[in-house]
């Protein structure tokens, strides 16, 4: 696997009996655990693969409120301060650093968008500067580009997504969570028209509520029931670098052609923001149309498109199977996509124009992994009211590692039936069927 990531240990013994059954020990999946477990819930958490084994150590770790959708704002905040609490609470690194994150830009739209953004935020408590064009140029100094302006957000921050896992992962078992990786989980337990446990490749354990927190998996396995959870699997390309030198006092950067974020061992993180590759996939087709607006904005224009051996293999393929069959997350452990070498190239080219300092700067791995998105760019946090019991966390559309925390917390007070420490109605799987889902003015 081209991620570095810490190994965990399954639990000694396999259960045959919890309240709760997580599937998927991504970010989100293991902080709902661990949140669950606080409450003394029994919980097994369950994991086709590795902990933390697919998007959740792939992505940037960036940590941030700014830009976010505004309806998940108050999440992004609370998960910040989650985060921060996060590290002490379980006596584990989790590579957080609260260092401020630096957007730059050359257009006068970026800036005139970032400030409106700003106004409607500060509405909910959340505040950033907007940078003139001296202040940005100053906070991106040894820079080649002339900015015109920027935005900074000093309670942003960063994370170690190697780290960050395995760390709450094994907090979580401390806890009593019950966790086995390498076991995937075939299918659902209905009795009645109810949730009463799940059937894994081990066996079967009985719950009253199971959580499916699979990422890119999670649309194939809910189809199996009948539920529809429009998701897009979009392939991204991120790159680790050699050490090299500090050149923003900013732990994360955002420019038009390249993103970087600074990794506690002195090596960088970058990647081409907003490129990405879509396969051309039988449930990419069946939910084509409620994806329309974003393929025809700015985000879409930016993908590539391909048919490949996915159109038969992998999360959005179609297929049946049992419960006492090999099932389609046996057949692939890890999803481990190839990264795109164009955008590796173009990556350090555009960083090494916008910085000559790092002129020569190595690549010590680059990979690629799968962003399950929904088509407004929300995620999905919800009960599913056609099968009492089941619980959908997935479509986190980029955002899953930043929100993990705060989404671990949410999906667990929906478990409980406790007041939600936010608004869960942008949340709600069924805003794709009743025509409510969020629109987002830049895919207008």
């Amino acid at each position: 696997m081209p991620v570095e990531i810490q190994k965990v240990r399954d639990s000694a013994s396999f259960p045959t009996q919890v309240d709760v059954v997580v599937i998927g020990a991504g970010i989100v999946g293991t902080c709902t655990a661990y949140e669950l477990s606080r409450q003394g819930v029994s919980v097994a958490l369950l994991e086709k693969g590795i902990v933390g084994g697919e998007q959740s150590s792939r992505n940037w770790g960036w940590v941030r409120q700014q830009n976010r959708d505004l309806h998940e704002l108050a999440l992004a905040m609370y998960s910040l301060r989650r985060w921060e609490e996060l590290g002490p609470e379980i006596g584990r690194d989790l590579g957080f650093r609260r260092t401020g994150i630096l957007y730059c830009t050359k257009s006068e739209a970026d800036v005139a968008r970032w400030e409106k953004w700003g106004q409607a935020a500060r509405v909910q408590g959340f505040h950033s500067e907007i940078l003139t064009a001296s202040k940005a140029n100053e906070r991106a100094s040894g820079g080649t580009s002339s900015w015109i302006g920027g935005v900074w957000s000093p309670t942003d921050g960063r994370a170690e997504p190697s780290l960050a896992v395995p760390a709450v992962a094994e907090a979580a078992k401390e806890r009593g969570v019950s966790l086995h990786q390498n076991c995937a989980v075939r299918g659902l337990d209905i009795t009645n028209g109810r949730v009463t446990g799940v059937w894994t490749e081990r066996g079967n354990v009985k719950a009253s509520t199971v959580v499916c927190a699979g990422g890119a998996w999670a649309s194939r396995f809910s189809h199996r029931y009948g539920i529809e959870l429009p998701v897009a699997n979009i392939a991204g390309t991120a790159i680790k670098t050699t050490p090299a030198p500090e050149i923003v006092r900013a732990g994360c950067l955002s420019a038009s052609n390249f993103v970087l974020r600074r990794r506690t061992d002195g090596s960088y993180t970058i990647a081409v923001p907003g490129r990405g590759t879509l396969d051309i996939t039988p449930r990419g087709m069946r939910y084509a149309f409620k994806f329309y607006e974003m393929y025809r904005s700015k985000i879409g224009k930016k993908l590539k498109y391909r048919l490949n051996s996915s159109f038969w293999n992998g999360p959005d393929a179609f297929g049946s199977w049992e419960n006492d069959e090999i099932s389609p997350f046996e057949k692939s452990r890890i999803l481990d996509p190839a990264p795109d070498v164009e955008l590796v190239k173009l990556a350090v080219k555009n960083l090494e124009s916008e910085y000559p300092a790092l002129k020569g700067i190595g690549v010590e791995r680059a990979w690629g992994g799968l962003i399950d998105t929904s088509p407004d760019l929300v995620p999905v946090i919800s009960r599913v009211e056609e099968l009492p019991g089941y619980v959908i966390a997935a479509g986190f559309s980029g955002h899953g590692f930043a929100i993990g925390p705060g989404a671990g917390r949410l999906v667990s007070e929906i478990v409980m039936n406790e007041e939600p420490l936010t608004d869960i109605l942008p949340y709600r799987l069924s805003r794709f069927s009743d025509g409510s889902a969020i629109r987002r003015p830049e895919m207008m």
